[in-house]
């Protein structure tokens, strides 16, 4: 059985209670309810971790390839933008990362048009809400 990290960064645990205008009004939990409903049904294991901490992020994407995990699907949050600590782990590791926001970051801020970690990912799938993770689980199941 394939398995999977499901890695969130900043804010990410706060969906449902921040900028709903932006994010929607469903909650974090209900995301991981969702992911791991879809991952039964598509035969595939997951690994949820969320932290608001650089460094955090970068030993679970380190811990992933340890570990012999097969895929990342990655909300790197604000560390999207920022990053080259986190792009530098995702480029280390030989494990086929998709990087996931769920809204369009190409249709806000200017500053969030540009991400430093997609160049180093697999794709990116961008302003589908929630489903844009199912999406990315998707593709990584069928590689």
């Amino acid at each position: 059985m394939k398995r999977f990290l499901i890695l969130n960064g900043p804010n990410i645990n706060l969906t449902g209670l921040r900028e709903k205008e932006v994010y929607g009004d469903r909650s974090y939990d209900s995301l991981l309810r969702e992911l791991k409903a879809h991952a039964d049904r598509i035969g595939v294991e997951l690994v949820c971790v969320q932290s608001n901490h650089e460094g955090a992020l970068i030993d679970a994407i380190q811990k992933a390839w340890l570990d012999g995990l097969d895929g990342i699907v990655l909300n790197p949050g604000g560390y999207t933008h920022t990053s080259v600590a986190l792009r530098d782990a995702i480029a280390s590791v030989p494990i086929p990362t998709i990087e996931v926001h769920m809204s369009n970051i190409h249709a806000r801020e200017s500053f969030r048009r540009t991400s430093l970690t997609a160049p180093v990912c697999r794709g990116q799938i961008v302003g589908f809400g929630f489903r844009g993770y199912r999406m990315a689980l998707d593709a990584l199941a069928e590689e």
